[in-house]
């Protein structure tokens, strides 16, 4: 048996079996963790989410801000831009229970000794703390208010983490830093603005792994969000969003030797390669 973390799939359903075709998936035996974004952008988001939740137990999920704003789209409380790709998940006759299983899903889970997480973690939150705040926001998406969430979860504020933090403000906090985090400011805020590589980073921006004395330092995180990072091993982060979805890789990293596994999305007609988000 052999588990295998996947970066980013953005709808890259065609890369996804091909890559899983290079690893000799068998779902009677192996496992996949997504670090999220299944869906958008790319054109195969219907066919990825089918997939995925038709695995069932050999496929588990973390949500990431690509999946929050299928949701939120769903019901009416944001718009589609024009570069989304979302419209056939949205009309298939399949559509409600695809989204049900999706808002089912969590920010952050353990899979052994690592945490796997769309985005990365403030540098406050330890990863055991980062599994309780996940739940809370589990708490708010699946319990019976959770249209008043997914319609107050939009915006950028507050962009600072303080344990005092109540109601949305908490749950909005706690989602964009799970979902959204590339950088933090020195004020220790989460920075919405930048998206670039780490060397291109303006003054007082710096990536959240590496923030000095940040809580999760020390354990293993899983995490995608950012293919201007790219493909990044380190002992303590395992960044594993490398663009497929805009002519790069798709990328498998079996746990836990972290032997990586690479298919290139630029050869398959779901994938799109336009600008960056």
């Amino acid at each position: 048996m052999a588990c295998y973390a996947i970066g980013d799939v953005q709808g890259c359903y065609a890369a996804l079996r091909k890559l899983l075709e290079q690893l000799a998936f068998d779902p009677a035996q192996d496992e996949l963790v997504f670090v999220g974004d299944l869906v958008n952008r790319g054109l195969g988001s219907l066919e990825t989410l089918r997939f995925i939740k038709g695995l069932g137990e050999r496929a588990r999920v973390v949500l990431g801000n690509h999946d929050l704003f299928l949701l939120a789209l769903a019901e009416g409380f944001v718009r589609a831009k024009a570069d989304d790709t979302l419209d056939a998940v949205l009309a298939a006759p399949d559509r409600e229970e695809l989204l049900h299983w999706l808002r089912h899903q969590p920010l952050a889970r353990r899979e052994g000794e690592a945490l796997v997480v769309h985005a990365g973690l403030l540098p406050a939150w330890s990863t055991r703390q980062a599994v309780e705040l996940s739940a809370e926001v589990e708490v708010a998406l699946q319990g019976p208010d959770w249209r008043s969430f997914l319609g107050a979860l939009w915006g950028n504020k507050p962009g600072h983490w303080d344990d005092s933090l109540q109601g949305m403000d908490r749950l909005r906090v706690i989602v964009n830093g799970m979902t959204r985090l590339r950088f933090v400011t020195a004020a220790g805020d989460i920075d919405f603005k930048y998206k670039g590589e780490r060397e291109g980073a303006p003054a007082g921006l710096q990536p959240w792994f590496e923030v000095p004395g940040r809580r999760s330092a020390g354990e293993t995180i899983v995490c995608g969000h950012w293919s201007a990072l790219g493909l990044m091993l380190r002992p303590d982060v395992l960044a594993l969003d490398s663009g497929c979805v805009w002519g790069g890789m798709l990328t498998a990293l079996r746990l836990p030797d972290r032997m990586v596994f690479q298919q290139s999305g630029a050869d398959f007609p779901d994938a799109r390669p336009v600008a960056q988000d």
